[in-house]
């Protein structure tokens, strides 16, 4: 046993060694795996057993093994730290300490071939400092169990020479728990040092299995020489040693694939073995050399590659085998080894270049030797005649080159890491410029910090490059530069505003950039574990940020690059977005993953550290695929390049197409019900069929041949030309014909967009049922869902067809990656936990000054009530110094919003859907599914439970407390003496101290904090890494799966984006047929990226005239033609190329506003001339101009326009009225914040089943009718994205049938493309101000509608008039005229119905349109059964009519019968008698319970108390339980608030924040939230303008002008002058019109005939400025009266309405709102303390075991409700209160059920008593008003004396018959229904204190001078007493044991048992003798005695 508090240690036997400290009083007795410590009374963890006795002495020790003869030396120690001893299996020498007792580890899963060494000074050696590592449980090592000892899991960690004396080890975890909680939630404390132990497992593993599902096999521990050692061998488990790889293994390699190999070596455990061997045989070194040069072949798998490169440079083999065998070949005269060694020798040189370039920094000293030696070993064969290859020479010189680079670089001081890179120069570079395959990716801090321009290339448009090589270099700059400039210009633009900002006096934070997006105050907060490797939960400040619509902002999207610095960015990290949660975002909260580069500066930051956070608007990762791709292009593997890069316009025919004898059959494709045709050749021009046996045009049948005949094709298809169905055509044609052309290989079908690419992919479905592989992104087709590349790697067969290596190497990894997440996890949950800002001293120990220490240990007991004794430690002594024990959480929130905010999402849910943009940027960004998975509920759910669990271990709270850092120590001590001071004025000189000590110590614990998370983020960082690098190789391995997969198909499908992620995967896939759909838009670099070099056909299909690539940068892409694409390039350079001449879409008016403005020339097939004209208006076709300016987005640079939303939406509802399906009408809009201005016009009722979408996502989309909102209109004539004409084609080519526009055509015409179009339209008559809406049952009647208002005129869809149509039923249609519905037969007659339905001539009384039914009108008919007359219904029977004359009769009782004298008598009489209540009180009941003596009615008589409050009860006798429990005061408050409302609560001790809702507003909104809740300001500039002032201040600050004293020179409506101010509304008044009411006399100045007046907005009264100015400004008056002082709004002098908007008196009345606001702040506490509060509320709930056992539903109920977000304070102090007393009704039902079974007689008034305080508690007025807790603990005390004495009763049946006079007087006063007062509890508190010797309180019904009588007469030893499941007492002699069953002679209940086993409810009597176990078993009895005084 160890001292966990230091000391020395000593020699003893086995090793052991001891504090020696007489008379400490700490008694251990350690059992195997747990010890009991009775002194501290808590659970220590540990693996020996250990006595100590009273004075520190050790009798020995062993180990829990219950080995005797191995292991005995101690397992931790070390010379200088703690002594060591030299006894047998002594103490060892060093730091090198290791910890073992098993052969497998409990914190990972060792793999088979895994040793544990014994380290130096290690593990019990043999004195001399070698060591031992054994220690293998006995049971393990026999393959069973020894004895009775059972396999358990044992806590490791934290026993190393560092630790033993570490005030941290040993410290008791409080209470006993499941060994699989702490496991996951309780490493060991560590040192903040980094001591370099190992600690190896007990004999247990984890609990994972292998592959196949069998135990793991364990890792063989070696052990070194010592007493008692165990050779080598087998493991214990049998398991055989992990071998060698062999030579037939290696050998077998060679035939492998490169990749195959490089998988295999990278994780085969047997290739460290041999590497590790120094004895290798020559033809072995040889044969492993030509091995790993094989793997090194393997360019796609980068990280397995360099994982096997790390295994070799750090191998024995590579640093001393390899040189010594190089060396040996010198001397080496064997013949047949001499001609192998030219090869062996390049094979040698090409391993060292390859290990070199990958780790230069590591590797260079043994490479350098190696190139030493081979030189000598080259010239020494030459000259013995050995032919040396003539390479050999040249590739010797190039590492010796690099070496020398390298070495240069080293002695520079700049080559630090292996991720230094070096190429060759590029004689193609420009001077002074560095090839773009040695650029970074990622922009460098020069171009941050130095003015320079970039070195540029323009695409070339109109001729062709000078090399593959520039046109690389020109593509790659430029696509660098698009991304790189916003980000470079954005941070230049931030630094300049940061060394200008105290100039100007603008704060950075109010600043606008344009280029990049800056977030303030970002912190990593914690990693996680994700597919693809580590991200991190980054915290960013968001209330900067509350204008953002997270949901559809362009803001942090997936992909998007971040650059974060805190140093203005003379360093700087990057990372990418992972994952966006809108609601997190809200929350400022997002998920980065960081570069490579950046991941390895992370060690140097701190949690504590604030960056400043840049964003791009660029979608980073598209980037960087695509520039990585550039990179890694060999210039010889560009194919096409005649034509790309030399614009050659002779194209040949395809490679494959060219061989002699090949035919296509094109019968697949031929038009429906033409004859087959013969196979043919493609290259014979005259065997093609012609237009009509095709079933296509003139121009598509073009196409076709075209696709078919040449290598490089280009199809142009205009808008409704057909491109998507030629171009499946052409698909389905190659497809047919594959054996020409596939070779094995699939084709790849690119499109730029998901919908494109699952729409061409749904047409090949149609003809290609198998075959097809959708890789990645968010597909919503349904049928392809079977076919995409996520589906198919799942299958449940898909893992057994893989290769084994595949298999094997993802195992593997897999394995690893889980034990580095579960370490990470426990580390993150560590450090979430240490971010809430105080933890508990037991984790701070290590980071705490002894001083420090010694003062928190042995503080006073009280700190704030002077130096009185000191105490011993408690527990949380921190929350004792801070003071938080219960004082802090006193407050609780305020709701903010949360029902206004679920009313606003029930809104929004009843709006149409609308896909949010974000979403649809990131369905195309998403490529990979596992990088953007579902989210695991249940997953994210356990997890939050493990981090509450651990912060309830921890302790940690969140107590917002200032953070220091490290260095800035000093400085944060001075903020809090400056904070110290400011509360100090008005205190005593004791209290100002006791303040500042409070302040100071906050500070130190924070800094203890922040130094405990600096080192548990230095311990995650090794975990990340390792994550991190096995993440990465198992995406590789996922990628290899993914062509297994990729290779059997027939069609690969991707989006551009995933082709150049993927791109290393086609280019080993190697597709010769590659379709680009939309090739148009796509850049240049993606479609030269996405090509492989086995490429031999490349079909481009698009249209350059519509959308074209998007480029981020304006100037390039207008003068470096950055935005045009290969296929656009291509066609300006004469290209051969076909276009589409006929559409099948636009009817010809449509059509014609492309011809010729954006094509030359677009044929019209015959079908669209066939489309009827659009009903219900007067022309198909038609443009609305308007003047109505648009509106700017705040965040980005959208724009909306509210008149044409309005007028489009209008018109989108007359359409639907008109008989149109809702699938047929589409709305466009050029601008995304138009989208939602839409929506919000739109609910779903009306418009469900309307596409909205914005233009450039409805490319290659098409609808019968399309309503247009152009948006842009501005008086500076900025027309925006509506001047390109890509986008203007696409916008007017959609519609089928109508196309119906809305726009400032006047500005339009400014751009010459619209000016044109206009000019089409003009000629026509289809452009105007209003649209003519044409009545299609009444065409003469016309409507023109230019705004929403307009379509007023046709309600239903017709015009004005009556519908007048006859119906079937006579009646005519009551609608106003409807096209709808024309024969209506869905119309429903609401006129009264005519039919006559009986003989009587009775009509029918319902409408017209429902069923008649029987005749109900009432006549006269005789009753048989009693004669009487009644008014029966027309077709009812008399005889089944119930009559309703009253019954004569009478009833036993007396009195007459009142029922009916068509019904029964009744039993129950009603008659109201007078009746006395058993409470004394008289009331009127129904004469039937006057009479029934069980039956007693609630007492209605009002209570005649006076409550505490002073009013009198509101509650009944009944109610009230007869005055027990008073029911809760309901007289009103009626108190003004601060919010000027009156207090509506009933009578209350502090009046509740204000219910009522808000009526704060401005001029631009109102607050929707309650009143007592916080107004969110408005920050919307000010409106207070005039020509003489205006202010700059935002709505809700004072305003920075004067009010303006200039009369208005408005006229009003009447004709006169305005008698207002300049700059305010104008009065509704006027001086000669309302001359009474203006010249009313008020304020005294009214009637001055120059007077001027305000008229108040709230209320409309009328003032003169003058004195309402005067009135106004009284509250800045200190001489005002207290009235006008006080924190409220103002109010009009007249009707006291409190004036809240007004923009004159807006400065006061923003000053009053803001202090309104620190009021209701005041009120409702901080909402983070708040949040805390009701955290703190729901641990304390989780440990009331009674309250969850006893009344499982409060429990439930209390549970939910501390769920509820929002909640306020006085619904958390409620809350509490409810808990509290709930937890005592609890404990009384706890003792009911106990101790009161056999009381059934006594249960009754107890329980009821019980029930009815609980049904007081919970009921819904309970406000716990000091009168409902006066009575609820008058009640709770009455209850717990009953409980008492029932529980006496039960103890002693027999007693208390003895005794029964005094037991029911006793029970009489408790079980009363009278008020238990203070005199009744003093006489119940004697009577019990009499019962005492009589009755007593122990529990077997003798006092305790009898029981220890009986013990004495007896004479047996503890544990030999036992009770019966009643409580009632027995003995067994013997040994203790029971051994036979007996009846108890009390209550018969059964007792004793068989074989020592008790039967159940019977249990040891610890009342009786003290004993907690039986007597029988002495190892399981030793807690029976007080080893303190226990005498041997």
């Amino acid at each position: 046993m160890v001292n966990p508090r230091g000391g020395g240690q000593h020699r003893g036997r086995g090793g052991f060694s001891a504090p020696q400290r007489r008379g400490i009083g700490f008694y251990f007795f350690t059992l195997p795996y747990l010890t009991w410590s009775l002194s501290m009374h808590s659970y220590y963890l540990y693996t020996t057993i250990s006595i100590f006795s009273t004075d520190g002495s050790v009798p020995g020790q062993r180990q829990a093994s219950r080995s005797p003869s191995r292991s005995r030396g101690s397992s931790r120690g070390g010379r200088g730290e703690g002594g060591g001893g030299r006894g047998r299996g002594g103490e060892g020498r060093g730091r090198g300490h290791q910890q073992a007792s098993g052969s497998t580890n409990s914190q990972r899963e060792r793999r088979p071939d895994e040793k544990v060494q014994g380290a130096r000074g290690g593990g019990g050696g043999d004195g001399r400092g070698r060591g031992q590592r054994r220690g293998d449980n006995q049971h393990h090592h026999q393959g069973k169990p020894s004895g009775n000892n059972t396999h358990c899991p044992v806590i490791r960690g934290g026993l190393t020479n560092a630790s033993l004396h570490s005030r941290g080890f040993g410290r008791p975890v409080q209470g006993l728990m499941h060994q699989h909680y702490v496991n996951y939630l309780l490493p060991a404390p560590h040192r903040p040092e980094n001591t370099g132990h190992q600690q190896a497992s007990g004999s247990m593993t984890d609990g994972r299995v292998g592959p196949q599902g069998e135990e793991p096999q364990r890792g063989r521990v070696e052990a070194q020489r010592g007493r008692g050692g165990n050779g080598r061998g087998r493991g214990r488990d049998g398991t055989p040693e992990v071998r060698k790889l062999g030579y037939k293994t290696l050998e077998g390699l060679l035939e492998k694939e490169a990749s195959e190999v490089a998988i295999t070596l990278s994780y085969s455990t047997g290739l460290k073995n041999l590497l590790d061997d120094n004895t290798m045989r020559s033809d072995l070194v040889q044969l492993v050399c030509q091995v790993l040069c094989k793997a090194f072949e393997s360019r796609i798998d980068r990280k397995i590659v360099l994982h096997l490169a790390a295994i070799v440079k750090d191998s024995p083999f590579f640093r001393n085998g390899l040189p010594y065998h190089v060396t040996g070949m010198m001397s080496d005269y064997e013949q047949a080894r001499r001609e192998q060694y030219p090869q062996h020798l390049s094979n040698i040189i090409s391993l060292l270049s390859e290990v070199l370039n990958m780790f230069p920094h590591s590797s260079i000293q043994s490479v350098s030797m190696l190139v030493a030696l081979l030189k000598l070993t080259v010239n020494q064969l030459r000259a013995s005649g050995v032919d040396i290859l003539d390479n050999t020479d040249e590739d010797l010189e190039r590492v010796q080159g690099l070496v020398d680079h390298i070495q240069e670089k080293s002695r520079e001081g700049t080559l630090r890491s292996d991720n230094y890179s070096f190429l060759a120069a590029d004689e193609d570079a420009p001077p002074g410029e560095e090839d773009f395959r040695t650029m970074s990716i990622y922009p460098t801090i020069e171009e941050f910090h130095l003015d320079q321009k970039p070195f540029l290339r323009p695409n070339i448009m109109s001729q062709s490059f000078p090399n593959t090589r520039i046109y690389l270099d020109t593509h790659f700059r430029l696509l660098r530069e698009d991304f790189v400039r916003p980000l470079r210009d954005g941070v230049r633009e931030l630094l300049s505003i940061l060394h200008s900002e105290t100039i100007d006096g603008i704060p950075m934070k109010k600043r606008h950039f344009d280029d990049i997006r800056v977030y303030y105050d970002t912190r990593l907060i914690l990693p996680l574990c994700t597919p693809t490797g580590i991200a991190y939960k980054v915290q960013f400040n968001s209330r900067l940020l509350e204008f953002v619509r997270w949901e559809n902002s362009k803001r942090l999207l997936y992909g998007s690059l971040v650059c974060l610095s805190m140093d203005n960015f003379e360093t700087f990290l990057f990372a990418t977005v992972t994952d966006r949660d809108p609601k997190l975002l809200k929350q400022g909260q997002v998920h980065l993953c960081f570069s490579s580069d950046s991941r390895a500066r992370l060690a140097s930051v701190q949690p504590s550290d604030s960056f400043l956070m840049v964003e791009t608007t660029a979608y980073f990762e598209a980037y960087r695929y695509v520039l990585e791709g550039l990179k890694e292009q060999n210039e010889n593997d560009v194919p096409f390049q005649r034509y790309i890069v030399e614009c050659n316009t002779d194209v040949d025919p395809p490679a494959y197409l060219r061989v002699e004898g090949r035919s296509y059959d094109l019968s697949s494709i031929i038009a429906e019900g033409q004859e087959k045709i013969p196979p043919f050749n493609p290259l014979t021009p005259h065997a093609w069929p012609d237009e009509e046996k095709m079933g296509l045009d003139e121009s598509q049948l073009e196409a076709l041949k075209l696709a078919l005949t040449n290598e490089l094709v280009i199809i142009q298809g205009p808008p409704g030309t057909g491109k998507t169905h030629v171009g499946l055509k052409i698909a389905r044609a190659l497809l047919e014909n594959h054996e020409a052309w596939s070779n094995g290989c699939p084709m790849l079908v690119v499109c730029y967009t998901n919908h494109a690419l699952d729409q061409f992919l749904e047409g090949i479905h149609g003809f290609l049922k198998e075959g097809i592989v959708r890789v990645g992104g968010r597909s919503n087709s349904e049928t392809l869902k079977p076919f995409s590349l996520r589906e198919l790697t799942r299958a449940s067969n898909f893992r057994k067809n893989l290769p084994q290596h595949l298999r094997r190497a993802h195992h593997e990894i897999y394995t690893q990656m889980e034990a580095a997440q579960e370490l990470l996890k426990r580390q993150s949950v560590q450090l979430e936990c240490s971010l809430r800002g105080v933890l508990k001293e037991d984790f701070l120990e290590n980071y705490i000054s002894s001083q420090h220490w010694a003062s928190l240990c042995l503080q006073p007991v009280s700190l704030l009530d002077g130096f009185e004794s000191v105490g011993k430690k408690k527990p949380s002594m921190i929350a004792e110094w801070l003071g938080i024990g219960f004082c802090v959480f006193l407050q609780g929130p305020q709701p903010t919003g949360g029902a206004d905010e679920d009313g606003a999402q029930l809104e929004d849910e009843e709006l149409i859907d609308i896909d949010e943009e974000a979403d649809l940027i990131q369905a195309e960004r998403i490529v990979v599914d596992a990088e953007h998975g579902d989210k695991d509920w249940k997953k994210l759910r356990r997890e939050e439970k493990n981090i509450a669990d651990m912060a309830e271990l921890m302790m940690a709270m969140n107590l917002n407390f200032a953070e220091p850092q490290e260095p800035a120590q000093n400085q944060a001590q001075a903020q809090a003496q400056a904070q110290v001071q400011s509360q100090a004025q008005n205190k005593t000189e004791e209290e100002e101290w006791q303040i500042h000590a409070i302040n100071i110590f906050v500070f130190s614990s924070s800094l203890w904090v922040l130094r405990y998370r600096s080192y548990l983020r230095t311990e995650a960082l090794a975990s990340e890494k390792e994550y991190q690098d096995a993440a990465e190789r198992l995406n590789e391995i996922r990628r290899r799966e993914d062509l297994c997969v990729l290779q059997q198909a027939r069609v690969v499908g991707m989006t551009t984006t995933g082709a150049a992620k993927y791109r290393q995967a086609l280019q080993e896939l190697q597709p010769r047929l590659v379709i680009v759909e939309e090739a148009a838009e796509v850049l240049e670099a993606h479609t030269i990226t996405t090509l492989s070099k086995a490429c031999q056909h490349l079909i481009l299909i698009g249209d350059h005239q519509q959308l074209r690539p998007s480029a981020t940068v304006y100037d390039l892409a207008k003068n470096f033609n950055l935005e045009v694409s290969m296929f656009e390039r291509l066609v300006g350079v004469n290209f051969p190329f076909v276009r589409l001449n006929y559409q099948h879409r636009m009817r010809p008016s449509i059509a014609r506003l492309l011809t010729p403005h954006i094509y030359e020339t677009l044929e019209n097939h015959p079908s669209v001339l066939e489309y009827d004209n659009v009903k219900g208006l007067l022309t198909n076709l038609f443009f609305v101009d308007h003047c109505h300016f648009e509106e700017e987005i705040k965040d980005g640079r959208s724009h909306q326009n509210p008149h044409e939303a309005q007028f489009v939406v209008a018109l989108c509802r007359y359409l639907l009225l008109q008989g149109y399906k809702a699938s047929q009408i589409t709305i466009l809009t050029t601008y995304t914040g138009q989208l939602h201005c839409l929506r919000n016009l739109m609910p779903s009722l009306k418009f469900a089943g309307v596409k909205v979408h914005v233009v450039d996502k409805y490319q290659g989309e098409e609808n019968d009718i399309i309503i247009l909102s152009l948006v842009r209109s501005n008086l500076q004539r900025r027309v925006g994205f509506l001047n390109i004409s890509n986008r203007v084609c696409v916008a007017l080519s959609r519609a089928k049938m109508g196309l119906y526009c809305i726009g400032n055509m006047e500005m339009l015409s400014s751009v010459k493309l619209w000016s044109n179009i206009l000019h089409t339209l003009r000629e026509q008559g289809q452009v105007g101000r209003a649209l003519t809406l044409s009545c299609q049952n009444h065409p003469d009647k016309q409507i023109h509608v230019s705004c929403s208002e307009d379509f007023k005129g046709a309600p239903e869809g017709g015009c004005v008039q009556p519908c007048d149509y006859r119906l079937d039923c006579g009646h005519v249609c009551t609608r106003m005229c409807h096209p709808y519905d024309a024969e209506h037969k869905k119309y429903k007659c609401t006129k009264d119905c005519p039919k006559v339905l009986c003989e009587l001539g009775h009509r029918c009384t319902r409408r017209c349109h429902q069923e008649c039914g029987k005749c109900q009108v009432r006549v006269d008919k005789i009753i048989p059964s009693c004669k009487h007359n009644q008014k029966v219904p027309c077709h009812q029977d008399p005889e089944t009519f119930v009559c309703q004359e009253p019954c004569q009769k009478t009833l036993p009782c007396g009195h007459p019968c009142k029922a009916t004298c068509g019904e029964s008598c009744s039993t129950q009489c009603m008659v109201k008698v007078e009746m006395q209540l058993e409470c004394g009180h008289m009331q009127e009941e129904p004469c039937y319970i006057s009479r029934d003596h069980k039956r007693e009615s609630n007492c209605r008589s009002k209570c005649s108390t006076t409550l505490k409050c002073g009013h009198p009860c509101p509650g009944t006798c009944y109610g009230c339980c007869q005055g027990c429990l008073h029911k809760a005061c309901t007289h009103k408050c009626q108190q003004t608030l601060v919010c000027s409302h009156r207090c509506r609560e009933p009578c209350v001790r502090d009046c509740p924040p204000c219910s009522v809702r808000c009526e704060n507003r401005c001029i631009h909104s109102a607050c929707m939230k309650t009143c007592g809740q916080p107004c969110a300001p408005c920050n919307e500039p000010c409106e207070w303008q005039c020509p003489h002032h205006s202010c700059t201040k935002l709505c809700h600050e004072p305003c920075d002008r004067p009010p303006c004293s200039v009369p208005c020179n408005n006229t009003l409506p009447c004709g006169h002058r305005c008698i207002g101010l300049c700059g305010d509304p104008c009065p509704n008044k006027c001086r000669i019109c309302h001359k009474d009411e203006v010249t009313e006399i008020f304020f005294g100045n009214e009637d001055d005939p120059d007077a001027c007046f305000i008229q108040l907005e709230d209320c409309k009264h009328l003032f003169e400025t003058t004195g309402m100015d005067q009135y106004m400004n009284l509250d800045e008056d200190q001489d005002a009266e207290l009235d006008q002082r006080a924190i409220r709004l103002k109010d009009c002098p007249r009707c006291r309405t409190p004036i809240r908007r007004n923009l004159r008196y807006g400065t006061h009345i923003n000053r009053s709102l803001a202090a309104i606001e620190m009021v209701k702040e005041k009120i409702n506490g901080v909402p983070d303390v708040i949040k805390q509060k009701q955290e703190v509320l729901s641990l304390q709930l989780r440990r009331k075991e009674i309250l969850k056992k006893h009344l499982p539903n409060k429990f439930a109920f209390l549970k939910e409700k501390l769920k509820t977000k929002d909640l306020s304070l006085q619904q958390l102090w409620h809350l509490e209160n409810l808990m509290t007393y709930l937890e005592s009704v609890g404990k009384l039902k706890a003792m009911q059920e106990e101790h009161m079974s056999l009381l059934l007689d006594k249960i009754w008034p107890f329980s009821s008593k019980v029930e009815e305080v609980l049904r007081f508690l919970l009921d819904p007025t309970q406000r716990f008003s000091d009168q409902q807790i006066a009575d609820l603990e008058r009640e709770l005390k009455r209850l717990s004396y009953l409980a008492e004495l029932n529980v006496r009763c039960g103890m002693s049946p027999i007693r208390s018959r003895v005794y029964s006079t005094e037991i029911q007087q006793l029970r009489e006063i408790l079980e009363d229904t009278l008020p238990f007062s203070e005199g009744l509890e003093r006489t119940v508190k004697q009577m019990f204190t009499d019962l005492d010797t009589k009755l007593p309180r122990s529990g077997l019904g003798i006092t305790d001078e009898e029981r220890e009588l009986i013990l004495k007469a007896i004479g047996l030893n503890k544990g030999h007493w036992y009770k019966c499941p009643n409580g009632h007492v027995y003995a067994i002699g013997e040994c203790g044991g029971a051994m036979q069953q007996s009846k108890c002679p009390e209550c018969d209940a059964a007792i004793g048992g068989t074989n020592h086993n008790l039967i159940q409810g019977n249990s040891v009597a610890t009342e009786m003798d003290g004993a907690e176990h039986a007597a029988w078993s002495d190892a399981a009895n030793l807690a029976n005695f007080d080893l303190q005084n226990f005498e041997e």
